[in-house]
């Protein structure tokens, strides 16, 4: 099971009713904020969720609304009496950046380390997971972002007993190593069935639409996209500041044929998002305009 929340959803200026933007995602007892801006402890806070198992933070990009709230939430975390060490992933600068805006959170119970991306795609390797980065087409450099959860084949315990493999490295062969007993090589191929369907959710904000955007989103179970503008009239001020319409976000979810559609990140002069959701229905059936606090279980197709 794969937790999805959208702690904030505004862009640019935080709301009285609307933070501004970041989204965690739980796995497994592991959880992954992409983006902090200014209130994410709060929303946190609101939602029930805690800092303290953060195992990373990635930033799209480094505009104060996706990053100007990271010194209060790694207060937070300290005074959690967090100790792990904690990865922060973002564009070129992003220690510069960090370095910086620690000079307000100096002191800390926990290493701070940095990931840097330089590439247009990168591929980051975790304890049951990774996370695909990839460059979009903001103002300054920007990433998206997806959350992927493979899964192996299911045990074959009939094939297991027939290879003469002794049960004490059936869980081991079941995590995916490889075992020298000394006599022979194992394999997880070996008691292994065919790879069964796993999860993945794309992110992305603060972006013209791109094929690399529609690339990254396909075979998503979940794409949430920004949605700058609901207003017909605002494409021009969209391609203008490097940000999206609504209908722009439903076309990509639409070629990229995920289920369901996210709208966040809404222009502070965007009060009703919801009043331009039957015209983006049109161009894309499965799409929602979201509020703080949105939440979703994506659970594994055989449980």
């Amino acid at each position: 099971m794969l937790d999805i929340c959208l702690l904030g959803t505004g862009g640019m200026m935080p709301l009285p009713y609307r933070w501004l933007t970041a989204m965690m995602a739980r796995y497994n007892g592991q959880s992954i904020l992409i983006d902090c801006g200014e209130g994410t402890q709060i929303a946190l806070k609101e939602k029930g969720w805690s800092p303290k198992p953060v195992d990373v933070i990635c930033f799209t990009h480094f505009h104060a609304d996706h990053i100007s709230g990271l010194p209060g939430m790694l207060l937070t975390m300290g005074n959690a009496e967090r100790t792990e060490p904690l990865l922060l992933v973002g564009p070129k600068g992003l220690s510069r950046v960090v370095m910086s805006l620690r000079v307000i959170a100096p002191e800390l119970p926990f290493a701070v380390d940095c990931m840097e991306l330089t590439e247009a795609e990168h591929i980051l390797h975790f304890d049951g997971f990774h996370i695909e980065a990839f460059k979009v087409n903001h103002n300054v450099p920007c990433y998206g972002y997806s959350i992927v959860i493979e899964r192996t084949g299911k045990f074959q315990m009939d094939q297991a007993l027939a290879l003469g493999i002794d049960k004490r490295f059936w869980n081991r062969l079941q995590k995916g190593e490889e075992i020298d007993t000394g006599d022979r090589i194992l394999t997880p191929e070996m008691v292994l069935g065919p790879p069964r369907r796993g999860l993945k959710v794309t992110y992305c904000t603060d972006t013209r639409p791109t094929e690399g955007i529609i690339k990254h989103a396909a075979g998503s179970d979940l794409f949430i996209c920004e949605g700058m503008y609901g207003e017909p009239d605002k494409k021009a001020k969209a391609k203008e500041n490097r940000h999206m319409t609504f209908y722009e976000a439903a076309e990509l979810a639409r070629r990229a044929n995920v289920p369901r559609l996210w709208l966040t990140h809404y222009s502070p002069s965007l009060n009703r998002p919801e009043e331009y959701l039957p015209a983006v229905r049109k161009i894309f059936p499965a799409a929602e305009t979201c509020k703080d606090g949105k939440t979703i279980e994506l659970m594994f197709e055989d449980e």
